[in-house]
């Protein structure tokens, strides 16, 4: 795989349930993580005493995070919403020559930071909050 831009790595959101997504304006930074909970089953039976783990067991979960520029777009304001309102919409993240993964997040954090002679900046956390489907390029 070629080496692919950061600024391809996109975050997007269903603003009305409709399923058109559409990118989260103003990001400069995006990052997915995936996370899964092992189980221990290790037991005085185990070979050479080595660690098992129980496979597909533990709870499976992803995290998405972006900062940016506030660009007060439709996409800021819905975000704001969906914070305060304490929805779960779809979200899409895009990546790079890999696929798109896509299913309900909660947004977990949004922060909003500004200096004095620079411009007013936000990041935003999303927790996912159910099944999650990945769809190869």
């Amino acid at each position: 795989m070629a080496v692919q831009a950061g600024k391809d790595l996109l975050i997007k959101i269903d603003q009305t349930g409709d399923g058109q997504f559409e990118t989260i304006a103003g990001l400069r930074a995006t990052r997915i993580s995936f996370n899964a909970e092992t189980v221990d089953v290790t037991s005085l039976e185990s070979q050479g005493g080595w660690r098992e783990l129980l496979a597909g067991a533990g709870v499976k979960s992803a995290a998405i995070s972006g900062s940016g520029v506030f660009r007060d777009a439709n996409t800021d304001e819905r975000a704001r919403q969906i914070f305060f309102d304490g929805e779960i919409p779809a979200f899409q993240v895009v990546i790079p020559d890999f696929g798109t993964v896509e299913g309900p997040f909660q947004i977990s954090a949004l922060d909003y930071a500004g200096s004095h002679n620079g411009e007013a900046t936000y990041e935003v956390t999303l927790a996912s909050a159910g099944v999650l489907t990945f769809t190869a390029l």
